[in-house]
Formats: structure tokens, sequence, C-alpha cells
């Protein structure tokens, strides 16, 4: 694609659509902070949510109905790890435009994360969660997570929230609607929560693939060079 054709595209889409941020499991909206502004320079409208579910049970319907709720108008959804379930099926309310999903989940009909999970030979998460069933949450060991997710930035460990495990349990029964949209994925080359091989693999068949020489945190590790991802991602998506 020509860079005028590219640029034309990016306008048109991101002067119709704005980005809703989804942040991972046991994350927030906060997760996102950096990447915003570094959108909004590049001209593009985004926001962040948080998730049903933040230190409480609750369901994945829960968290793909606040993704409905939070829509505007047309929107391209950003989905970060687990993030990329609630934004899968949240591609059945037409003002999806566009999905992007940043190290994330690519669901498979009929499979829960935690069996997508299980299925890789590579599980370098084994051992870290700390499961509470009578409250229905989990989350990490503190000892754990800045290897897992912040080895390559600043610890952000005491922002980690317990999370539902209801949605990690959950399969979408049917994923046709996200196949039909355009949509993009930013593999993180040296993440240590899901392995590089495992997003690879999730990632086939999508259309538009990048990567970024990163940990499981590329919002805090490189918030620019991700917003010039996304951007560029959605100016294909015309």
């Amino acid at each position: 694609m020509s860079m005028r054709r590219c640029w034309a595209n990016f306008c048109a889409v991101s002067a119709m659509s704005e980005v809703l941020l989804i942040h991972g499991a046991c994350h927030g909206a906060w997760a996102w902070a950096r990447v915003i502004p570094a959108l909004a320079a590049l001209g593009v409208q985004a926001r962040a949510l948080d998730l049903p579910g933040r230190g409480v049970a609750a369901s994945l319907e829960d968290q793909i109905a606040a993704v409905e709720a939070a829509l505007r108008g047309p929107t391209v959804l950003v989905g970060h790890s687990a993030g990329g379930f609630a934004m899968t099926a949240a591609a059945r309310s037409p003002l999806v435009r566009g999905l992007i999903y940043v190290c994330a989940y690519v669901p498979v009909a009929g499979q829960s994360l935690a069996a997508m999970r299980k299925g890789w030979p590579e599980r370098p998460l084994d051992g870290a969660f700390v499961v509470d069933r009578a409250r229905g949450v989990f989350g990490f060991d503190p000892a754990r997570t800045r290897d897992l997710f912040f080895h390559d930035c600043e610890d952000a460990t005491d922002r980690l929230c317990a999370e539902a495990l209801a949605p990690m349990e959950t399969a979408l029964p049917d994923v046709t609607a996200a196949e039909a949209l355009p949509r993009g994925y930013i593999q993180c080359l040296d993440d240590r929560a899901i392995p590089p091989g495992f997003q690879a693999q999730m990632a086939r068949g999508i259309g538009v693939q990048t990567a970024l020489p990163c940990g499981h945190s590329p919002f805090l590790t490189m918030p620019d060079r991700l917003a010039g991802c996304i951007a560029e991602m959605i100016s294909t998506f015309g």
C-alpha cells in the first residue's frame, strides 16, 4: 500500500472511529495511561475502561456487556492479554469496526482461556496463580509478577488486583463475527507470560501483524511505539 493511500485510509478510519482500550487480567484502565496521549498525538481518539471483575466475581458476559455499553459510535477495539476474550465477543456489536490484539489471546470457539493456555506446551504462568474459589477470584503471586510482566519496565506489581475467575474458564461458542472484521495482532517478542510462539500460533489467519521487542507490558515499556503500531494497523482497516 502506498504511503498516500495508507494515510488516506488512516484519516478516514480515525475520523469515523475511536479506539477503546481493554486491559488484561488483574490490570485496569491505568495500564493504557501512556498510550492514550501517544495515540492522541497521532490523531487517534482513544479511551480505556475498567472491566467488571476487578477484585470481585463476575462473568465473561458481564465483561462483554461492559465493553458494548462503552461503545459511543464506530469503534476499533484494542485488547491486551486476557482482554482478547471480551473484545472478541463484543465484535457482535455493529459499532465495532475492527480488532487489534496486543500479545492477547485470540479465542477459539468452544475453548476457554484456561484451556487454551494449558493446551500450549510452554506454560510460564504455571505456579504463579493464587486462586480463591470461594470468592470467585484469582491473582498472581507477587514474587513472580516482575519477572513475568515487568522485567523490562518499572515494576507495577502494586497496581495489580484480584481478577474474576469465571471469565478465564468460560468459552465463547462462536467467533465468526470477530473473524469477519479487519483484525491486527501485535506480538511481543520477549514476552515471559504468553510465549511468543503461542502468540504467533494464535495470530495465524489475522491479516495484519507486527511485533515489538519487549515483554508483556508494551504499554509501559514502549507506549509510543505501541501507539504507532495501533495507528498503522487502523490505517489498513479502510
